[in-house]
């Protein structure tokens, strides 16, 4: 064997036989809703500074065409200057009121396709840039008046692995649901193995914010988990991690230790519509960060692009359930019938 960083090399993979699934250990009792309704209540009161995730930085903005989306009720529109950097504004011309979303970039300024308004990015005619910041991997735009909190300079941004060492995919997915719904499908770690048979094996709950012998879950307000990623047949990837809310709107499960630790997926809950909206939706935006210290790893980012399309696939199959439980959370509460 070799040594690396002073560790003895070992597999990736475990073989692992998984229970039938009616044979797994209920986890009803320990997945009490009055701990996951205590952190959802903690994550919505931290401050978001009005930022909100749009999308991911490689596809929001090209240089020839802008990027639009409606954000908490608000349209707005998003390009690329000249030097690459943002831009982001109301989606609205002030002119008429042409979606500029459907305008073109030229030379980094946005020519609005009714009647060639020019737009360089600061205030003109009536129309005034929104704040936006560019972390590498997500988009965010600041919505001073939507969100209706204190402004913040920049976003919260979690702590990821060095873009040079990292594969990134983003997957979005739009729901009829509002943001908390879909943070409260994340803090809720119990349902993995039940309700995702086909991805996850074996989980467990070591550590919640109540202090259930997780260790440093309460310093984090965090819920701590072992769990197996299934990857073919038998073969799995058994890894701790942490799900924490640093935001209001953003739920981030980092693995601990065992493969790839130090990887990230921030999950991030943007509104689509108004506040209040009878007909919610939210799109989920989920960023996975993925890096390793094996030096196979290195072919992995050269193989990002292969990768990344994988990523996203892995993504949307389990958002097609978890969607599904936001949503089905959001009807029960908006006819009053939620059981918390």
């Amino acid at each position: 064997m070799s040594a690396r960083h002073g560790r003895s090399w070992t597999p990736p993979l475990r073989v692992r036989r998984a229970p039938a699934w009616e044979r797994q250990a209920p986890t009803w009792r320990e997945a009490r809703p009055g701990l996951i309704a205590g952190a959802l209540e903690r994550a919505s009161a931290r401050p978001s500074g009005n930022w909100y995730v749009v999308g991911a930085s490689r596809e929001v903005g090209s240089r020839e065409r802008p990027y639009g989306r409606t954000v908490a009720g608000v349209e707005v529109v998003l390009w690329r200057a000249g030097d690459g950097s943002l831009r982001a504004g109301p989606g609205v011309c002030p002119h008429l009121g042409a979606p500029l979303r459907d305008s073109r970039v030229v030379c980094g300024t946005l020519l609005c396709h009714w009647h060639g308004l020019a737009l360089n990015g600061g205030p003109l005619a009536g129309w005034e840039p929104y704040p936006v910041y560019d972390d590498g991997v997500l988009v965010w735009v600041r919505l001073d008046a939507a969100g209706g909190e204190r402004a913040s300079g920049r976003p919260v941004v979690p702590v990821r692995p060095e873009a040079g060492g990292a594969v990134e995919a983003v997957f979005t997915a739009v729901g009829r649901c509002e943001p908390e719904d879909v943070v409260a499908n994340r803090l809720d770690p119990w349902h993995g193995s039940w309700f995702h048979p086909y991805a996850f094996v074996g989980l467990k709950v070591l550590g919640t914010p109540s202090g259930d012998g997780g260790e440093g879950a309460d310093a984090d307000d965090g819920f701590t988990v072992e769990v197996s990623f299934k990857v073919a047949g038998r073969l799995v990837v058994p890894v701790r991690a942490v799900f924490t809310a640093p935001g209001p709107r953003t739920v981030v499960m980092r693995i601990t230790d065992g493969e790839g630790a130090g990887s990230v997926v921030e999950t991030h809950a943007t509104p689509l519509t108004a506040p209040g909206a009878d007909e919610p939706r939210t799109a989920v935006v989920e960023a996975v960060v993925a890096a390793s210290d094996r030096r196979g790893f290195a072919l992995a980012r050269a193989a990002a692009p292969l990768l990344r399309p994988l990523m996203r696939g892995t993504a949307g199959r389990l958002w097609r359930d978890d969607l599904a439980y936001a949503e089905r959370r959001w009807a029960l509460r908006s006819t009053g019938r939620f059981p918390g």
